[in-house]
């Protein structure tokens, strides 16, 4: 594997010793991954698989504020407007990369410093080993656009403990270190300070464990482990409507700034995200989930809250979007069910 790319440099690939490495590299844009970008790293982890002077690969994030915070949304609102199908083409070959890393057959480690959010979390969190630091803020922010968690993001929701999936899936909260933690969405916390320190180890091929242990500790308490109690009271209701009301209705003043997030969000993504989470913890492995969130992905294409949600916070940034429909009671479960409807032969997502 070639260590640089003079036509291509939004990501960079260095494979030297046995550490493989692969740097997100669009800082300006905190790393948002494009089309290109997942193939190319697509193509690395493939070739590297195969190659026996590689023994694990590391992914980071150019700049100081994170891995990536997802896709280029700008692009599928562009699209979505013109009822294009390059989101669909895009997300096949994201879907794909998530499904890849997430049976990689040699230690995948993720350093997951700084904004890690969306596609971010799907290029990381599904690695095998999963790196925190006190400077993480980890989310699936979906519903705030209009969409609905994907990249595998269902998968991993509905398998952390408890409701503390569903109040992230919900409110698209990021959480801290701990936090992610708790919900099994990372491995090990490192210090920030410490993270140049591990790579160089690594880079030189210190085992993995012994580079882990000399340089992981103990994060700050998260708010996740002591709202517990409430989260997974309110959270396990059937429907978005009473899971609001029981938010409401506890009294907390932390509950009630979750109720109040969930009712900012898109009425019809949220109902769908529900239904999908849910759905997830009963279809099994990720490579199910998959074609799940591709099903729900693609319809959402066509929803009118997907445009009303970008338009309101990244091309106009009014932040006060008009979505349709307006409440959580005029979203229908026929409304709902379109989501996940087959989208046709030669369509779906074929892993």
């Amino acid at each position: 594997m070639k260590t640089d790319d003079p036509v291509n440099d939004t990501v960079l690939f260095a494979a030297d010793g046995p550490t493989a490495v692969i740097t997100l590299n669009r800082p300006k844009a905190l790393n948002a991954l494009t089309h290109p970008m997942v193939l190319r790293i697509s193509e690395a982890l493939t070739a590297w698989a195969g190659d026996p002077a590689v023994t694990r690969v590391l992914i980071r994030g150019a700049g100081e504020r994170g891995l990536c915070a997802g896709g280029d949304i700008r692009a599928i609102h562009d699209d979505a407007k013109a009822a294009g199908s390059a989101s669909a083409d895009f997300w096949r070959d994201e879907y794909r990369l998530n499904a890849l890393i997430a049976r990689y057959p040699k230690p995948y480690v993720a350093l997951m410093d700084g904004i890690v959010m969306g596609g971010g979390v799907g290029v990381s969190a599904h690695g095998s080993v999963r790196i925190v630091t006190e400077r993480s803020r980890v989310a699936m922010p979906e519903t705030g656009i209009g969409f609905v968690p994907d990249v595998g993001g269902t998968h991993l929701l509905g398998r952390a403990p408890g409701q503390l999936g569903t109040h992230l899936a919900l409110t698209g909260a990021a959480v801290g270190a701990a936090d992610a933690l708790l919900c099994d969405l990372a491995d090990h916390f490192v210090p920030s300070d410490r993270l140049a320190e591990l790579t160089a180890e690594l880079l030189a091929g210190a085992p993995l464990r012994e580079a882990l242990a000399r340089h992981t500790g103990r994060p700050a308490p998260g708010e996740l482990a002591e709202r517990r109690g409430w989260i997974d009271r309110c959270y396990r209701a059937d429907t978005v409507e009473e899971i609001v009301e029981r938010l409401f209705g506890e009294g907390d003043p932390a509950a009630k700034e979750a109720a109040e997030t969930i009712l900012a969000k898109s009425p019809t993504s949220l109902k769908v995200t529900l239904a999908a989470v849910r759905r997830a913890r009963e279809l099994g492995p990720l490579e199910r989930v998959l074609v799940q969130e591709y099903r729900v992905s693609c319809n959402a294409l066509r929803s009118p809250d997907l445009v009303e949600g970008i338009r309101a916070q990244v091309i106009d940034k009014d932040r006060a979007p008009r979505w349709s429909p307006a409440t959580l009671p005029e979203v229908t479960g026929d409304d709902v069910a379109r989501f996940f409807a087959p989208l046709g032969e030669g369509r779906e997502l074929d892993l």
